[in-house]
Formats: C-alpha cells, sequence, structure tokens
C-alpha cells in the first residue's frame, strides 16, 4: 500500500515519480498499486529488500521523498535501487516506452542521488510511466472476446513467464490502429482481449484473422494466427525460438 502525500511535504526531493498506468481502462491508476524498493549491494552483488514505503501525491504517482538523503552527500555516491509493482489482476510491463521487452527485467532500476537541504541531488528524475497488464485473471467484463494459451520454449517445451503476447490491427471504417498485449504468467499461461476487429476477406465476411505475437527478449519470439470464432475455446501455445 502507498501512503498519500500532502501538498505540504511535496518539495521534498523524490529521486523517482512512478505513474502506473492501466493499459487496457487507459487511465492512470494507483490504487491497489503495491510497490517493493530494492537496492543493489555491490558487496554481495544482490539485491535487497528496503522498508521504505512510497506515498502517493495528489496526481496520482508514487514517490519517495527524502531517500537518498544524508549526511555530507558531497562524500557519497549515487546507489543503485529498483521498484517492483504489484497489483491485483496486473502484471507490470518494465521497459520503458519505445525501450526493447526483455522478460529478464523483474523491475524499474534507477539511481538515488545523495542530497540534504542544500545540496540537491546531481539529477532530477522525470516521471516514469509503469504500464499494467492485464494478467491471466484480470476480471474481464461479461462477454468480453478473450483468447487464452501458453507460451513455450520450441526446443524443450518449457512453458515460458513474463513473456509480452501481444495483437495488432486497425477498424476496417474509419482505420483507427488498436493495440491490445498481456504477458504470460509464471507458468507460461496468458489469456489476451480482443476487443476490436480483425481482418476480413470482405466486409460481410464472419471469419476475422489476428496474428498473436510474443516476445522474450529481442531475437526471440513466436508467433501464430488465430481465427475467429471458430478458434475462440481453443487452447493456443505459441513456441519462442531463436530468430
Amino acid at each position: 500500500m502507498s501512503r498519500f502525500l500532502p501538498l505540504e511535504r511535496s518539495a521534498l526531493h523524490s529521486p523517482a515519480w512512478f505513474i502506473p498506468f492501466d493499459d487496457y481502462a487507459r487511465r492512470v491508476r494507483s490504487a491497489g498499486v503495491a510497490v517493493q524498493l530494492d537496492r543493489y549491494d555491490d558487496g554481495d552483488g544482490d539485491w535487497l529488500p528496503l522498508d521504505d514505503v512510497a506515498v502517493r501525491t495528489p496526481s496520482a504517482a508514487l514517490a519517495y521523498p527524502g531517500l537518498g538523503r544524508c549526511a555530507e552527500p558531497w562524500a557519497a555516491r549515487p546507489r543503485r535501487h529498483r521498484a517492483r509493482f504489484t497489483a491485483v489482476g496486473y502484471q507490470p510491463l518494465y521497459p520503458a516506452d519505445g525501450q526493447p521487452f526483455s522478460a529478464g527485467l523483474v523491475g524499474v532500476e534507477f539511481l538515488v542521488y545523495p542530497h540534504d537541504d542544500t545540496h540537491p541531488p546531481a539529477v532530477v528524475p522525470e516521471p516514469r510511466l509503469v504500464r499494467l497488464l492485464p494478467s491471466v485473471s484480470f476480471p474481464y467484463p461479461p462477454g468480453l472476446r478473450t483468447v487464452h494459451g501458453a507460451v513455450v520454449d520450441a526446443a524443450t517445451g518449457a512453458p515460458i513467464a513474463n513473456v509480452l503476447v501481444e495483437a495488432r490491427g486497425q477498424t476496417s471504417r474509419d482505420l483507427t490502429p488498436w493495440h491490445e498485449r498481456t504477458l504470460s504468467d509464471a507458468a507460461g499461461a496468458f489469456r489476451l482481449a480482443l476487443r476490436w476487429e480483425g481482418e476480413k476477406a470482405d466486409e460481410h465476411a464472419v471469419e476475422e484473422t489476428f496474428r498473436l505475437q510474443a516476445t522474450e527478449r529481442p531475437g526471440r519470439s513466436g508467433s501464430l494466427v488465430v481465427r475467429l470464432p471458430q478458434d475462440t475455446e481453443r487452447r493456443h501455445v505459441i513456441e519462442i525460438r531463436e530468430q
């Protein structure tokens, strides 16, 4: 859970400003979002969980005011931190917009610069959007069209977690682009909403075609063609291989 950040405290320095964004509803969402903060230990080479609790600003951002505050900041060095997000029914998409996807990312990393009242941090952070994608357990409204299945390794058949599964297209009438996406869970399972129309042979055709693209990391992906309505109940298996 996060505390609310009153206006009188909002001037404190925060090394990160996170804006959780519901990718399905297309709106900012901080209610119900929990954040675990970790610090990298250079000596052990491992991440250590911290007890710092994110506070929620009036604009629904999550911040850590005062993190990095210390005596003699000029003698201290920046420390690596990361934030891991959880929300019921969602999975966080950690790469920033425009960055390559990798299933190996388990948080948003950032540097915490030392500071005090007279020595501000060396770097002022920009707000960071963190997209929350619908998970397998997302409560879609009744009647909404979805497809489900699993993502596996093409060579071994082993399930692959945290793979980005997406579909793109455009509406036939006004050519409005649409984009749906989700992430596979720990067992490799996925469930993807298809709210918009797929490709049709002609305007009167009943069958719609969708191409599902699954990405584990750059150079390692897979794809699958889904035809609706006949494939609605089928369990779709997407095989991931080196490209």
